[in-house]
C-alpha cells in the first residue's frame, strides 16, 4: 500500500511512520509548503523547551540551504534518510541499476583511479539540516561490485568536516578517531585529514547496510552535533567498483532496524531557491 500525505501532515506523523512496515511514504508539497512545514516544526520544538540553546545563535551553524551546493537534506524526528546518486558526481562516478534491494535511480560506483592512500579526490557533499542536536549513528547501504572477494573493493571515504565530533566505537564503548584529527587513538589502516575509511563486510554481493571502520578491529560510526543547523557529509572515491545506494543517520536511542525501516520509507530534500 503506498499512501500520499502533505508535507505539513507528513512531518506531524513521520514519528508513527518510522514503526510501520506495510507502507511506502511519499512527500508531495511545493518547497514553499515544506519550508513553511519545516519552519512549523521547528518553532514548535523550540517552545517544547530549548531553552537553554538561546544566546548562542553565533555559535551555532548555519540554517539555511547553502547556495553554494543547492540543496539540503532534511532530518525528521532523528533520522536523515537519503537516496546517494541524487547529487551532482564528478567524473568517474557512474549510475548503475543492475542492483537487487536497490532504491531510487539504482546506485553510484567509483570506477576511476583507485585513491587507497589520497582522500579527497572524487569528493561528493551531502549538506543535512539537523534539527534535533546529539550523537548519530551513520549507515550506508553499499556493496562490492567486482569479483568474489568481499575484501576487494568494498570501501570508500568519509568526513563529517563540520561535526562537533566524528568518531568510530566498539560495542564495548572503545573509541577511536580519524587521523590527522588531533585526537587518538587512531584507527588500523589507512586514515588521513580527518577521513575515515569506511568498508562493509562478507562476500555477498548484495547490497547492505553496513558500515565500519578500522581494519580487522571493526569500529561502528559517530557523529555528534551540538546544535540545529545545517552540515555536510563528505565522501570521496577509495575503491573501484564500491557502489553506494543510499545513506542514514539515525540518533542514538532509535534502534538500527527501527531506523533502517523508516529510511526505507523517505528521503526529505528542499531545493534552495
Amino acid at each position: 500500500m503506498r499512501t500520499h500525505f502533505n508535507c505539513t501532515t507528513l512531518l506531524r506523523i513521520i514519528t508513527l511512520c518510522l514503526f510501520v512496515g506495510s507502507g511506502t511514504v511519499f512527500l508531495s508539497c511545493s518547497e514553499d509548503e515544506f519550508s513553511e512545514a519545516m519552519a512549523t516544526s521547528g518553532e514548535e520544538d523550540n517552545d517544547a523547551g530549548n531553552s537553554e540553546d538561546e544566546g548562542n545563535a553565533d555559535s551555532s551553524p548555519a540554517n539555511e540551504c547553502p547556495g553554494d551546493i543547492g540543496f539540503v537534506f532534511e532530518e525528521a524526528n532523528g533520522i536523515v534518510s537519503i537516496e546517494f546518486e541524487d547529487n551532482d558526481f564528478p567524473q568517474g562516478w557512474v549510475l548503475k541499476n543492475d542492483g537487487e534491494a536497490t532504491s531510487g535511480d539504482g546506485y553510484m560506483q567509483w570506477e576511476g583511479d583507485p585513491k587507497m592512500n589520497a582522500p579527497g579526490n572524487g569528493t561528493v557533499v551531502f549538506p543535512f539540516r539537523i534539527t534535533q542536536p546529539g550523537t548519530y549513528r551513520f549507515l550506508w547501504k553499499s556493496s562490492f561490485r567486482a569479483g568474489n572477494d568481499g575484501t576487494e573493493h568494498n570501501d570508500s571515504w568519509l568526513r563529517f568536516p563540520d561535526a562537533d565530533d566524528f568518531f568510530g566505537r566498539k560495542g564495548d564503548g572503545s573509541v577511536i578517531y580519524p587521523k590527522d584529527s588531533g585526537k587518538t587513538p587512531n584507527p588500523n589502516g589507512s586514515s588521513s585529514d580527518g577521513w575515515f575509511k569506511i568498508y562493509r563486510s562478507g562476500n555477498d554481493t548484495t547490497f547492505k547496510w553496513q558500515a565500519s571502520t578500522s581494519d580487522h578491529d571493526a569500529h561502528d560510526i559517530y557523529a555528534s552535533f551540538s546544535s540545529s543547523g545545517v552540515y555536510r557529509i563528505e565522501i570521496s572515491a577509495r575503491s573501484t567498483f564500491h557502489g553506494i545506494d543510499r545513506l542514514l543517520l539515525f540518533q542514538e536511542g532509535l534502534s538500527q532496524n527501527d531506523a533502517i525501516q523508516a529510511a526505507d520509507t523517505f528521503s526529505l530534500k528542499t531545493n534552495c531557491d
